[in-house]
């Protein structure tokens, strides 16, 4: 490393990797965050106690092995303090509370449907955010937002959203940062869900990952070398709306036959619903399913056929180690996604696919609004820490 780097900037970026082996590893000793940082023992020291004072570190007593004074562990801050996370969806909203370690209670969320109105959604947040804060009374370090469409992260503000148009042109990070007066952070929503996978689910240590979202909308993020492909302006990614079929369907962004009309838990829904004469939701279609009211089989083949076509233009442009799915259609049937995995191998790159594990996703939207705040947190602590 530079001698010349400042005291104050290696004292964050040591402070940063702690906090990374502690993320990654969960509850640590001190001698623990030592071994797997590389940084010497006084230095870990030095780092967790500004950690301890700063409220992003709380220490746990164990048990002694032998007699003795008992042990501490480090874990991240969970019971005294919290963060909060609002994400944005087509019919539902949500607003989270959790602790640094990303652990969500079903008591500590409130969930509203998504109001016609941008002033709407602002009201519907700021009184959820009341409730939770008066339920739970700890300090509040700040609040991350999941946001679908095009999100520009420069300007941090929605572009085009095909789905919420209400949200158009508008900041509702700055926004709400303003209304609820906490430092605000905010990820278009497949971003966010890479950072609730790297950070709570399979993904961690991994460096060089995908993310495809087949929830309401089709969406794709890609961690490449630890850092998320944005873009210029943040708005890589939107591959949902690739022309998949000429003169398909029509799609909330204008054009026809996008890759999201026809392969994601929306798209099988609507097929559903063609058939049935009335609409029905993703839910309604598990719980016909599940009780033999309906065989979606000849909805399900095309819908598989299609995302098989998005995973391989995935893997053959990325070249992922992981390529991780977040959806739910693919809950209907225990054989569906091993159907999906070959249908995917006849359409990808031989070599690639070869080079790709595909699985399903472990993290949620709502643990990704949680950890976009936490990664930009620790983030902030300073850049990170080469070990070369």
């Amino acid at each position: 490393m530079n001698s010349k780097v400042r005291p104050t900037l290696l004292r964050q970026m040591n402070e940063r990797k702690v906090l990374e082996v502690i993320q990654t590893r969960g509850p640590s000793s001190r001698a623990d965050v030592t071994r797997f940082s590389g940084i010497s023992a006084p230095t870990v020291s030095k780092a967790v106690a500004a950690l301890l004072d700063a409220k992003l570190l709380e220490e746990l007593d164990v048990e002694p092995i032998s007699q003795g004074r008992p042990g501490k562990l480090l874990r991240l801050a969970s019971e005294s303090v919290q963060v909060l996370g609002a994400v944005v969806g087509i019919k539902r909203c949500w607003l989270v509370s959790a602790g640094l370690d990303g652990v969500l209670h079903e008591s500590h969320q409130r969930q509203f449907a998504t109001p016609d109105t941008y002033e709407g959604i602002l009201d519907g947040f700021a009184q959820a955010a009341e409730e939770l804060t008066q339920q739970r009374t700890m300090p509040v370090l700040g609040l991350g937002i999941s946001i679908p469409g095009l999100f520009n992260s420069r300007e941090q503000r929605t572009v085009f959203s095909p789905n919420i148009g209400q949200t158009n042109g508008r900041s509702l990070g700055r926004d709400l940062e303003e209304r609820l007066n906490l430092e605000t952070v905010m990820l278009q929503e497949s971003h966010a869900l890479c950072m609730a996978e790297k950070t709570y689910g399979a993904a961690k240590g991994l460096d060089d990952f995908a993310m495809l979202d087949i929830s309401d909308g089709l969406g794709l993020g890609v961690m490449s070398g630890g850092r998320l492909l944005v873009g210029r302006s943040g708005l890589a990614g939107e591959m949902g709306h690739m022309t998949l079929v000429p003169d398909g369907l029509p799609c909330g962004c204008g054009n026809r036959g996008c890759l999201e009309t026809v392969a994601t838990d929306t798209a099988l829904a609507k097929r559903v619903s063609a058939r049935l004469g009335h609409a029905v939701d993703i839910d309604e279609v598990l719980r016909l399913t599940a009780s033999a009211e309906l065989d979606p089989t000849p909805e399900l083949t095309p819908t598989l056929e299609y995302l098989a076509i998005g995973l391989a233009a995935v893997i053959n442009i990325f070249n992922p180690s992981t390529l991780f799915i977040y959806g739910r259609f693919l809950d209907i049937s225990p054989t569906l996604f091993s159907q999906l995995i070959e249908f995917t191998g006849r359409r990808a790159l031989a070599p690639s696919f070869a080079d790709c594990q595909i699985i399903r996703a472990r993290g949620s939207k709502r643990q990704g609004a949680v950890a976009a705040f936490i990664h930009h947190t620790t983030s902030a602590r300073g850049p990170a820490l080469s070990q070369s």
